[in-house]
């Protein structure tokens, strides 16, 4: 019998009409184990972060060490595994390519392909059965959605199967480049924490300066970045504005005030209106950092085929055609 290849609606890619299930299997026992340090920790830090600043326990060296790491390793998710591997929004040169998929890899938020598996099911049945982490899943009640929320955030990651790589991500699972930096990731994750202790220490010879970069650039910027992506899932899809239309049951919505520290992804109802996209802060004011960047790459000649938004393509995609 032949097998069928039909376009996905929502992520630009080509999904398999055959017996490929939607899921893998559930994690394994050490990587839960390994999930649960990832996010506690963190977010213990997080919690703590002012309470530590206000005792003196913040440098400049941390601060050094702090933005450059939460931009590489928050714009490698963004440029890289979103908008670049997730959803094709422009071509890359092959360096770029594989520079984004260890960026995005810092952030340790999962390894590329799988991270690209869970984010193309989630195009596919976004804010329906199947959607790894609608906010919606448990109803619109209060309750329901209290619960939601919480799942969408970061519950999921607890309680999921691993959407199937095989089906959601191919061309990455047929991808050397990209395969060798996910055999790589437990090494980039050990890199990604420790390497501001190491470099803290050695820039002010003390282990006062070990434990504060590990603390500011290692702990915190995880959890800051982590929930800053998660809120993507949760927020961005009950409260805000929703100027784009979409498909029906789609709920995504523009969050403003998560802008800046999401690179721009927070304008998420065009995203999910036009996922291919390569910018989605598309009206005036909306800052998107992460379509400045895939600027730059495309000025420099590392990045081609921008998928840049088309004016007329929006204005047929606004629910108040007349632009207001």
């Amino acid at each position: 019998m032949s097998t069928t290849t039909l376009p996905s609606t929502d992520t630009g890619q080509t999904t398999e009409r055959g017996p490929k299930p939607l899921t893998e299997g559930k994690q394994p026992l050490g990587i839960l184990i390994a999930l649960w340090s990832f996010v506690v920790l963190p977010l213990i830090a997080v919690v703590v972060a002012i309470p530590v600043a206000w005792g003196g326990w913040l440098t400049w060296t941390d601060v050094a060490l702090f933005l450059p790491l939460y931009f590489v390793s928050g714009l490698g998710i963004t440029v890289g595994f979103h908008r670049y591997l997730t959803h094709s929004s422009f071509k890359a040169t092959r360096w770029l390519r594989v520079t984004m998929a260890v960026a995005g890899s810092l952030a340790i938020q999962g390894s590329p392909t799988q991270w690209v598996a869970d984010h193309r099911r989630h195009h596919q049945y976004s804010d329906l059965e199947g959607d790894p982490h609608s906010p919606w899943r448990f109803g619109a009640t209060f309750w329901g959605l209290a619960k939601g929320l919480f799942h969408a955030h970061v519950g999921w990651l607890f309680h999921r199967e691993l959407s199937n790589r095989e089906r959601f991500a191919p061309d990455l699972m047929a991808d050397k480049d990209i395969q060798k930096v996910d055999k790589l990731f437990p090494v980039l994750v050990v890199l990604s924490a420790l390497s501001p202790a190491i470099i803290g220490g050695l820039v002010t010879m003390s282990w006062k300066g070990a434990l504060t970069g590990f603390f500011w650039a290692g702990l915190v910027r995880i959890g800051l970045l982590h929930h800053v992506t998660w809120s993507i899932n949760s927020i961005c899809h009950v409260y805000g504005e929703r100027p784009f239309e979409m498909r029906e049951g789609d709920k995504a919505t523009n969050f403003w005030p998560l802008a800046i520290l999401s690179f721009g992804e927070s304008w998420h109802n065009l995203h999910h209106s036009d996922p291919t996209c390569a910018r989605h802060g598309v009206m005036r004011g909306q800052i998107d950092m992460s379509a400045r960047l895939i600027w730059i790459f495309e000025k420099f000649g590392w990045a081609s085929n921008v998928k840049w938004p088309r004016q007329e393509r929006l204005q047929a995609k606004l629910v108040n055609r007349d632009g207001r």
